[in-house]
């Protein structure tokens, strides 16, 4: 009989952009079948000094996969080809590569 995991994570990637965290995070249902969420979590400071972390979620399900990158890569396409052609998105590669390097020992957990 196989193991029924609920909502077991199977492979999940972290973007630290600035004051924002991305999650892309891939779970199991109860029936074995996966899904993707994308969670920004952004950490937030009470008047008082506490904080806490403000998250949204989006949830991918395996009919919507295709339709979805092909929106998104469309989507980005614009913005950099039609709405800023002359901005150097080049820049923000090393910090990419800077953060992945950096943070690969971090223990931190905003989820």
């Amino acid at each position: 009989m196989e193991e029924h995991r609920d909502n077991s994570e199977v492979y999940s990637q972290r973007i630290k952009a600035g004051k924002r965290t991305y999650f892309f995070d891939v779970k199991t249902t109860r029936a074995n079948d996966y899904y993707l969420t994308i969670t920004e979590s952004r950490k937030r400071f009470r008047d008082n000094g506490e904080f806490s972390y403000e998250k949204h979620k989006v949830f991918l399900y395996k009919e919507d996969l295709n339709k979805f990158s092909k929106a998104l890569a469309e989507t980005i396409t614009h913005m950099k080809e039609k709405l800023m052609p002359e901005y150097d998105f080049s820049q923000f590669d090393n910090d990419m590569r800077e953060a992945q390097l950096s943070g690969s020992g971090e223990s931190e957990n905003e989820e």
